[in-house]
């Protein structure tokens, strides 16, 4: 998973992927923060959250952390180039924080959460660095994200072989099984707001944008080269005939899930 993130690092910022800012932007909007806080914000890739929280905090720090050299990197880049200087990113595994409990303010995990390898041990550990009456924030996927492009992809995919991944983040992609979550690590306050965060991309290569720049890119890496391409072109083939005038739709309904540390 490192690796596979590591790799798509210098591509996660592109156009075809710009739902990641506008949540980022979104979630940091319904924080309703004074301006003086310490966030963290765990699992933070190149810094979507973590720099559109940090704007919003003029007396106030954002500590962002990711096991990932490569996004790594880039949010630092990315806070450089835009003279954010309220916001620190350090090289840290989700599954060991190692942080002094009830050190910050708030803290989210956009779109992060379901790699962890038990997601109730995480929220609770992300918790832990929370104050009391703190806010903990995620954001997550509905059910339906991508489809119908994902539909395709899969089936091509066992064509190929390659069976389907474990989907970990459906544990948490509808409104009940949010405020489960939320509610079974003892979060109060449990409040779910769902939005489509999707728009039309131009033609099938921003689908494969997608797929490459992103965590479908580990199930097509392994192919040989030859295979590789030929699995690319027969896929947007099938996509491409999903365009309308407008483009083609990418569906990404999201979650965001917010509740208060008791």
């Amino acid at each position: 998973m490192r690796d596979t993130f590591d790799a798509v690092s210098s591509g996660y910022d592109i156009k075809a992927l710009r739902f990641f800012p506008d949540s980022s932007r979104l979630l940091a909007q319904n924080l309703k923060l004074r301006g003086d806080e310490n966030v963290l914000d765990v699992a933070c890739g190149t810094g979507h959250a973590a720099l559109a929280i940090a704007r919003l905090l003029p007396q106030g720090h954002v500590t962002g952390v990711d096991f990932s050299r490569g996004m790594l990197e880039q949010a630092r880049r990315k806070a450089a180039d835009a003279n954010v200087g309220n916001v620190e990113f350090l090289k840290k595994d989700m599954h060991s924080l190692k942080f002094s409990d009830r050190q910050f303010d708030a803290a989210v995990c956009s779109f992060g959460i379901f790699f962890a390898d038990d997601m109730d041990a995480q929220l609770s550990r992300i918790a832990a660095a929370v104050k009391t009456g703190g806010t903990i924030a995620i954001s997550g996927f509905q059910e339906n994200l991508f489809r119908p492009l994902t539909d395709l992809f899969f089936q091509r995919l066992s064509i190929y072989g390659i069976q389907m991944p474990a989907q970990d983040w459906k544990r948490i992609a509808t409104e009940e099984l949010c405020i489960s979550f939320f509610e079974n690590a003892g979060l109060g306050d449990v409040r779910v707001e769902p939005k489509n965060m999707g728009y039309f991309l131009d033609d099938a290569g921003e689908w494969w944008d997608v797929i490459w720049n992103a965590g479908f890119r580990r199930l097509v890496s392994g192919m040989k080269p030859g295979q590789l391409e030929k699995f690319r072109r027969e896929h947007l083939q099938e996509v491409e005939e999903l365009r309308t005038s407008d483009g083609i739709w990418l569906n990404v309904g999201v979650l965001f899930s917010f509740g208060t540390k008791q």
